[in-house]
């Protein structure tokens, strides 16, 4: 009897251990973090699970003690994340590259340090493929710099710092250099800078593991005068680059030589109606994982483009979709490329759409999730 009761009792609580253990998280369904680009109560950087089936945003945690973190990048192996960190976004003091490790899958970031931008209005951050630099692009101040990771995922100083020089026709936004992204090459072997002020993608020689950056050869090509270049993406082939123009609502079609990282230009489409006379400004652009389907968003006209991409890399737009929020700023997709996440950053919501695999239309997934000001978004598979 005693043997018996012992043994039921060991059993007993077994199965209270197991009922009472925390619920994995699917590994088919990615975690999710959307940087919320405010400061003091509203800052933050939102975590979620992305249920692929249906669509839905399950709310994870809420990381503080991060101001205007308007674009974040995630390490190769997926144990860190970066975040613009920006007390007085756009302010005269330079900001910061903050960095943190992951917390399983929790959602939950642990702060690891935070090392300066070397300059303002920080807006876009990459991390080479072995895990071993960050670089960080400068809006206001117009300059680039990168960053050396150490071995427990936190940052160096600065190891280089490149201040562009110049402007371009619009008296407006092109007085002086505005560099709004870089953008690493598949091979790891280039970065890639457009600057907005410039008319101009820079291209800079990378050595990852001295976070050392140096002008190529071909130190840059010119978009058409005014365009205002904002974001590029490289299609998956390796063989195009695709630029999108922030002040005239176009998205530009490169040739890329990978042996000599040497950009080509091609065409360039709108993104807009041809009959839409309001003001519109574009953001980023995003290509399925498959090298089908590329999508650009429209600030303004509050909407999304969306291409089929020839094999020769060409665009054929398919359709012009609302946003569904004000302002879409950051596009997200799924590593099957089953859905598209749209952070509509004025109109303080993120909406889902589901791709379709053989038209590339897209169709709104359920409600658009409030957010304060969402400006990133970044998956970890």
């Amino acid at each position: 009897m005693p043997v018996f009761t012992s043994r039921f009792a060991f059993l007993l609580l077994i199965g209270i251990l197991v009922t009472a253990a925390p619920q994995t998280v699917d590994a088919e369904d990615p975690l999710i973090f959307i940087s919320a680009f405010a400061d003091g109560d509203e800052a933050g950087i939102h975590a979620f699970r992305l249920d692929l089936k249906s669509g839905v945003l399950k709310p994870l945690h809420r990381t503080t003690g991060v101001d205007h973190p308007f674009f974040l990048a995630l390490s190769p192996d997926n144990k860190f994340l970066y975040s613009i960190h920006a007390p007085t976004f756009s302010g005269k003091d330079d900001e910061h590259v903050a960095g943190f490790e992951l917390v399983g899958r929790t959602g939950q970031l642990k702060p690891l340090n935070r090392q300066s931008s070397r300059g303002t209005a920080s807006c876009y951050l990459d991390v080479d493929a072995t895990g071993k630099s960050v670089l960080v692009s400068n809006y206001t101040s117009g300059s680039v710099a990168a960053l050396p990771i150490r071995p427990d995922g936190s940052l160096g100083e600065p190891a280089s710092f490149i201040q562009h020089v110049g402007s371009s026709i619009n008296p407006a936004r092109q007085k002086e250099p505005h560099a709004h992204c870089i953008v690493i090459s598949p091979d790891n072997r280039f970065a890639y800078v457009a600057d907005l002020g410039l008319d101009q993608i820079l291209c800079y020689r990378l050595d990852p593991a001295t976070a050392k950056l140096t002008p190529n050869r071909q130190a840059f090509v010119r978009t058409l005068p005014g365009a205002g270049p904002r974001h590029l993406t490289f299609h998956p082939n390796g063989k195009s680059v695709y630029v999108i123009n922030e002040l005239t609502n176009s998205v530009t079609h490169f040739d890329y030589e990978a042996a000599t990282g040497n950009l080509y230009e091609q065409k360039t489409i709108p993104t807009l109606p041809a009959d839409f006379t309001g003001v519109s400004h574009c953001a980023d652009l995003k290509i399925t994982p498959d090298g089908k389907f590329l999508y650009g968003t429209n600030r303004g006209h509050d909407s999304l483009a969306a291409y089929k991409i020839a094999d020769d890399g060409s665009l054929t737009l398919i359709e012009i979709q609302p946003s569904l929020g004000g302002g879409p700023q950051n596009l997200a997709i799924t590593l099957g490329g089953e859905l598209l996440i749209c952070a509509n950053m004025p109109g303080k919501n993120v909406a889902v759409f589901r791709i379709d695999a053989t038209t590339g239309k897209l169709a709104s997934v359920g409600d658009p999730v409030a957010i304060p000001s969402p400006s990133c978004i970044m998956l970890v598979p």
